[in-house]
């Protein structure tokens, strides 16, 4: 069965096909060239296919900025994963919008960020718990920012970063904003000098 989520087709706005009824097999099959470009996710037969709009890119190529401009000037080392696909074959599967590991190399990143516009039916922290993200950095539809933490098999809602722990939500929220409105090279300087006067 074959569900379609109608967005206007406009370059800034996200659009979703949503596929039900699929199986593991099926969703392998989205690893063929033709689907370069889109973002997809499997649980429980559902598959989700996400083609991002330009504000759903901006904001994640935004926050990623803000993530590297932090570890460079502090000095921690970090991996980026961007959108591989992360898998617990055969249960469930993610193409996160960016993903970074930090400190070490691993197999798997330690913060995915997610552009949670138009998710579609899929619950994103409970594919992420199955893939045991320590992490989630996820944005709603009213360019909010949010972070869980894995804590105890569950996610738990903070202002503060775990993994990095100088960075709160409000201060990744308030940057990202900022840099949509006015020279994104500058107000990183503006943010890395907020940290600098703080220390």
């Amino acid at each position: 069965m074959l569900l379609t989520e109608k967005l206007p087709l406009k370059a800034d706005q996200d659009q979703v096909l949503i596929l039900t009824g699929m199986t593991w097999e099926d969703f392998e099959h989205l690893t063929d060239e033709e689907y370069l470009g889109y973002l997809a996710s499997y649980k429980d037969g559902e598959i989700i296919i996400v083609s991002p709009g330009r504000n759903h890119e901006n904001t994640k190529g935004l926050t990623g900025d803000l993530i590297v401009a932090f570890c460079d000037v502090a000095e921690i080392d970090y991996y980026h994963f961007g959108s591989t696909t992360l898998r617990n074959v055969p249960h469930v599967a993610k193409e996160p919008d960016d993903s970074y590991a930090i400190g070490t190399d691993k197999d798997s990143p330690d913060i995915a960020i997610e552009v949670n516009y138009s998710s579609g039916g899929i619950d994103t922290l409970a594919i992420y718990l199955e893939l045991g993200i320590k992490e989630v950095w996820m944005w709603d539809k009213n360019d909010q920012l949010s972070f869980y933490v894995l804590e105890e098999n569950r996610y738990i809602k903070k202002d503060r970063s775990f993994v990095l722990p100088s960075l709160t939500s409000k201060i990744i929220e308030k940057y990202v904003k900022l840099m949509k409105n006015d020279n994104p090279r500058i107000v990183k300087k503006q943010f890395l000098k907020e940290f600098d006067e703080l220390n």
